[in-house]
């Protein structure tokens, strides 16, 4: 069996090593996130400046006219995310941000959508012993992530790439594709059709940037 004391697993954790989450000092630290958390879930739709004044106080970063749509969970209540300006997250927004998640400006996540930084080993000893290691996430800017993705650790999204719903993310993704499946894989790149047609066919009637 293991052992470590409560400053080698915090170090262990930064360094994304496997380490023993949990950890008496490491859950206490963990649980006052999630109180500031539990407050923003608890609050009213009329109550958007106190949403705001939260989710600022919750995240690592958090940029101009960011906002989540609770209920909104997170292994840490967010305090290792990093939201870009103009961040949109829909209902159900899942961050296990055990390690840093990084968001650009622009991103668009659809309900019940899951980015995980968190893994645990393949050898079943280790598992018993509940070791856990952590990988960065980063998703660039304007990208749309739709309804139902998962985000697994390690990876990265380039800017401007759209996913679709229900994929699994295992591997990175390059810029301006859109990427879809279990797991995900680029079908396309975007396009000059994609300045002309929205959805199935309709055709885009309002000015591009």
């Amino acid at each position: 069996m293991v052992q470590m004391d409560s400053r080698e697993s915090r170090e262990r954790m930064a360094q994304g090593r496997l380490y023993l989450p949990n950890d008496e000092v490491i859950m206490a630290e963990q649980l006052d996130c999630l109180e500031k958390q539990y407050d923003y879930n608890a609050t009213r739709p009329h109550e958007q400046e106190k949403r705001a004044a939260l989710l600022r106080e919750m995240l690592a970063e958090a940029g101009e006219n960011c906002y989540v749509e609770p209920p909104l969970h997170a292994n840490w209540g967010g305090r290792h995310v990093h939201f870009g300006r103009n961040v949109y997250a829909n209902f159900n927004l899942t961050l296990v941000d055990d390690a840093d998640i990084y968001v650009g400006d622009c991103v668009m996540f659809g309900p019940n959508v899951t980015v995980a930084t968190a893994g645990h080993p393949i050898e079943p000893g280790l598992r018993r012993q509940a070791m856990q290691y952590n990988a960065e996430v980063r998703i660039g800017s304007n990208v749309w992530i739709g309804a139902g993705a998962v985000i697994l650790p390690g990876v990265t999204i380039g800017d401007d790439t759209v996913v679709g719903a229900g994929s699994v993310v295992t591997k990175d993704l390059p810029a301006g594709v859109v990427a879809a499946g279990c797991p995900c894989r680029v079908l396309r790149p975007i396009g000059p059709r994609d300045r002309e047609v929205y959805f199935r066919g309709k055709k885009i009637d309002v000015p591009l940037d």
